[in-house]
């Protein structure tokens, strides 16, 4: 009983290890999946491969919650005036925007979740993803330096400029290591958005993405 009081308080402070991680990364254009399956190599979980990988997913949503509070205001389509529902048409646009940019990653997940999974859902894919991608940042940021934007805000973003990022965020979606915040940066940057506002729609993405993610683990 004590051995298993015991490895069951090591795999927590495992837990919580990842879980600093995970919160550390997700907010910076850098992969926490990525960084949180590196960790693995050095603080294994005790748990089978179907579980640590449901467990890779899932340990975003308590980020991706703090964006859903932090964004409440933008994001909810329904107000209250006079006593009557309304309906906010301007955000009711942004989430049209935001599921025309999740389908391409959405359509592929739920094909080949299993295929990508077994590629490239090890260390050495996410080693050269990280260094491949963060060269990549620097050469678009370069690249875009002095360039003034066509996109300064999320409302502007056309629904063929969406779709694009949402191709941009495959990329992360098909190989482990690439920043899906990073990758819909650099993506909406090569497109004429602003920083401000790529970074924005990137934190918008999140919700469906990580949210859809997790289910598609749990409910499998």
């Amino acid at each position: 009983m004590e051995i298993l009081q015991a490895g069951f308080l090591i795999d927590l402070i495992k837990a919580i290890v990842f879980g600093i991680i995970e919160g550390i990364t997700e907010w910076l254009p850098i992969s926490s999946t990525g960084h949180i399956i590196l960790a693995d190599e050095f603080i294994k979980l005790n748990v089978s491969a179907v579980y640590r990988e449901m467990f890779f997913v899932v340990i975003q949503l308590g980020a991706i919650g703090a964006v859903v509070l932090m964004y409440f205001a933008r994001l909810n389509p329904f107000s209250f005036s006079d006593g009557k529902l309304c309906i906010k048409k301007g955000t009711v646009l942004v989430w049209l925007k935001i599921i025309t940019a999740c389908l391409p990653p959405a359509i592929v997940g739920l094909l080949w979740d299993d295929e990508i999974n077994e590629l490239f859902f090890n260390y050495q894919t996410v080693a050269a993803a990280l260094i491949i991608v963060g060269i990549f940042f620097i050469v678009v940021e370069n690249f875009q330096k002095g360039k003034s934007p066509k996109v300064n805000s999320v409302s502007e973003i056309s629904y063929k400029t969406a779709f694009l990022i949402g191709l941009f965020q495959l990329v992360s979606a098909i190989f482990p290591g690439t920043s899906r915040s990073g990758a819909t940066i650099i993506g909406g940057l090569l497109l004429g958005v602003s920083r401000t506002a790529a970074t924005e729609f990137t934190f918008f993405l999140a919700v469906p993405v990580m949210f859809g993610a997790s289910a598609l683990k749990l409910f499998k």
